[in-house]
């Protein structure tokens, strides 16, 4: 592991966590214990029905802000914080004009559909084999590489050699630099569908193949590592910035998911499953993408590349908020847990969450969200069980083609994310795992891997080991034998699937 000096004074770390929902800044002791921590919910913007937008210039704002806020909350000053490590929303990308600093267009979200079609015409022309076998991905609008080229494509009038881009981590790390780095890391990278899984350079093939010029292009960095030091002006101290990681795989980092056999799930905006699988790339039959799960050099300076298996299911959390936001069935979320228990069934109904196309195993972005079942008998909480069940189905058909990829039965499911909150949801879980679910006490892992990271790379700590050693569980969820129904209604959810597929066909 490479090591950085840091002044003895520096006694904190900090880690930002730039979500799909919100941007939160944490602050961590000596002992991996949060002390101080702040928030701002971002503005989503849907521009057209399967469009999503988030602001740039308001990502940084509040992450401004919630680093401000936490290091006031936190009682400290900026001088004694030893690092910072950054996790991001990971496909989400922008480009922007390096001489003013300023976005050309609104950062397209990971969940956007608009560049589907060109999706289609990639898989046309006979390119899925070739993508699959350089990146690990499948073509799919969710990765980064098609939202660079529509924005190429329709920002005009821009002078390509004044023009920079990258996902949100590598605006972010810009604008914390005073524009002095443009850089990301392995995992971000691995993201975008742009970057050689076996190489972990960019792959001058795909950006043949997708126009996307090099020189536009971040730097690729190991994920622990010296990335620079914040501009003084900003906080009133040079902090190192020392770590970069996707969200799923900070998540994974942070559970102590380091080699094969270990897996978590996150249920956040969509639900992410995620195994490490060592040292090697694993390739699965079952339409799982092969990725980076974090990279960094070791003490002979030559780079260790971790790889993970993922499903990645687009709406979960999102579901929820739906319930709340748009048909307001709803007041808040931690409602949905009673209400699910209020009733001993869906009543029949069967719900889809396919808001933004269907994720790991069908890859299908046509697919469209959808109840099944409903009669004059439905109520409320019939709906809102549906929901909350949909969820778990998407988790068990991604658990059972992990199973079938990496050979070795999952044997617990380890949790993070807002939904894990809810305790039906995760019962439900287990019992139709047929598995434990454990859920820390730190629900906030994701952040929690960024600042280990952060704080390892820069010789903070010690000892990642002991570090995720020192995770407490808050409850393990077992599962249910005589819940019967819930494995016996997987059947009829799945043909309900079947039924969104292919939705614009």
């Amino acid at each position: 592991m490479q090591i950085f000096s840091s002044p003895t004074s520096s006694r904190y770390i900090l880690a930002l966590d730039l979500g799909t929902t919100g941007n939160r800044a944490f602050v961590f002791n000596i002992n991996g214990e949060i002390i101080a921590q702040a928030y701002k919910e971002l503005t989503q913007y849907y521009p057209r029905p399967g469009w999503l937008e988030h602001d740039p210039e308001e990502i940084w704002r509040d992450t401004c802000w919630v680093m401000q806020t936490a290091i006031k909350n936190a009682q400290i000053t900026p001088s004694e914080i030893a690092a910072l490590g950054l996790t991001v929303q990971r496909e989400t990308c922008l480009i922007w004009d390096k001489t003013t600093g300023k976005p050309l267009h609104p950062a397209i979200v990971w969940q956007d559909r608009r560049t589907a079609p060109f999706c289609h015409q990639l898989q046309a022309q006979g390119y899925a084999q070739e993508i699959c076998d350089r990146t690990g991905l499948v073509i799919d609008a969710y990765f980064s590489a098609t939202k660079l080229k529509w924005l190429l494509d329709h920002c005009t009038d821009i002078n390509l050699n004044n023009v920079l881009a990258g996902t949100i981590d590598t605006w972010i790390l810009w604008k914390l630099t005073g524009g002095k780095v443009h850089a990301t890391d392995h995992s971000n990278a691995s993201r975008t569908m742009l970057m050689n899984l076996k190489t972990g350079t960019w792959d001058e093939k795909l950006l043949e193949i997708l126009q996307i010029p090099a020189q536009i292009l971040p730097s690729i960095q190991p994920s622990l590592g010296k990335f620079g030091v914040t501009d003084s002006t900003l906080l009133g101290a040079k902090i190192p910035i020392t770590a970069i990681l996707g969200d799923q795989q900070a998540s994974l980092f942070g559970h102590g998911c380091d080699r094969p056999g270990f897996m978590k799930c996150t249920y956040g905006t969509g639900s992410f499953l995620v195994a490490h699988t060592g040292s090697e790339i694993v390739r699965s039959s079952q339409q799982l993408i092969s990725t980076v799960a974090w990279t960094q050099l070791n003490q002979s300076n030559i780079l260790n590349m971790g790889y993970a298996l993922e499903g990645s299911m687009f709406t979960s959390g999102a579901c929820i908020q739906w319930l709340r936001d748009s048909i307001k069935l709803i007041k808040t979320a931690a409602e949905t847990e009673a209400m699910a228990n209020q009733v001993t069934d869906t009543g029949g109904v069967y719900f889809i969450p396919a808001f933004s196309g269907l994720g790991a195993p069908h890859w299908d972005m046509s697919a469209r969200g959808a109840f099944f079942g409903i009669t004059a008998s439905v109520q409320p909480q019939h709906l809102v069980r549906a929901v909350l069940e949909a969820i778990a189905y998407q988790v068990l058909e991604v658990v059972e083609a992990i199973n079938t990829s990496c050979g070795t039965p999952m044997q617990q499911l380890t949790v993070d994310g807002g939904a894990c909150e809810n305790n039906f949801l995760m019962q439900f879980q287990a019992d139709i795992l047929g598995i434990p679910v454990a859920r820390p006490i730190m629900r906030d892992t994701t952040v929690q891997g960024a600042a280990f990271a952060a704080g390892l790379a820069i010789g903070f700590w010690d000892d990642y080991a002991a570090l995720v050693s020192q995770r407490k569980i808050d409850r393990i969820f077992e599962p249910n034998p005589d819940n019967h129904q819930g494995k016996a209604n997987f059947a009829t959810w799945k043909q309900a699937v079947k039924r969104t597929l292919a939705w614009e066909s």
